[in-house]
C-alpha cells in the first residue's frame, strides 16, 4: 500500500497565509468567481503558476509563494490541485473549458 511520506512545513507563517488565500478563494461561496476568471482568461485550472501570476489567488499570494522554500511550494501546489478536484461536479460541468485537458 502506498503511503506518502511526511514532508515537514518549513517556513509555517507563510505557508499558513498562502493556503489561507488558497482556501478561501475555493471557498464554496467564492469558487464560482475563481472558476470565472480562469475561464475568461482562457487557462486551465490545473496550470497553479500562471494562475498565481494573474493575481486570482490574491495580490500577496505571489510574494507568499516565491518566499516559501521549494518543498513548502509542492505541497502548496499538491493542496491547490487538491482543491481543484473538490470542486463540485455541476460547476466543473458549467465551467468546462476550465477543467478541460485538450
Amino acid at each position: 500500500m502506498f503511503e506518502q511520506a511526511a514532508i515537514a512545513v518549513r517556513d509555517e507563517q507563510g505557508y499558513a497565509k498562502l493556503h489561507a488565500m488558497i482556501d478561501a478563494a475555493f471557498d464554496p461561496r467564492d469558487v464560482d468567481v475563481l472558476l470565472n476568471r480562469v475561464t475568461r482568461a482562457k487557462l486551465r485550472i490545473r496550470n497553479y503558476e500562471e494562475i498565481l501570476k494573474r493575481g486570482f489567488l490574491g495580490k500577496d499570494a505571489i510574494a507568499l509563494y516565491a518566499a516559501l522554500p521549494v518543498s513548502d511550494q509542492g505541497l502548496t501546489r499538491e493542496r491547490y490541485l487538491r482543491l481543484v478536484e473538490k470542486v463540485p461536479g455541476e460547476l466543473r460541468q458549467r465551467y468546462f473549458k476550465a477543467y478541460a485537458y485538450y
